[in-house]
């Protein structure tokens, strides 16, 4: 069903992360591994759709052989990003809300 909802998907190259409402369990089990992993999470950050674009272009063309390879990369990518990297995402996400507020729902590119 991929090549027909979203054929520009189907032959590209790199990971495609799938965000969407994952049960309780799921989500869990990933907060537990984060955690695990030294990092703090937030509860509902509005900053999902700025470090998941970012983290998916960091991703491209890289290969895990196993969970060591994963883990070393995603703090790799922790470890890259600088204090602007958030206060960009906070602006950006302000001026999104913003053009939500302007458009009265509407859709908008």
């Amino acid at each position: 069903m991929l090549f027909v909802k979203q054929p520009s998907l189907v032959n590209r190259k790199g990971p495609i992360l799938l965000r969407d409402n994952a049960r309780v369990h799921v989500s869990q089990f990933t907060i537990r591994e984060i955690h695990e992993l030294g990092y703090e999470t937030l509860k509902h950050p509005p900053t999902d759709y700025h470090f998941l674009k970012h983290f998916d272009n960091f991703l491209r063309e890289k290969v895990f052989r196993n969970k060591e390879d994963a883990v070393n990369t995603f703090v790799e990518f922790i470890n890259s990003i600088t204090p602007d990297f958030y206060c960009n995402g906070i602006r950006t996400l302000a001026k999104r809300w913003k053009k939500c507020v302007e458009s009265n729902g509407n859709y908008f590119d």
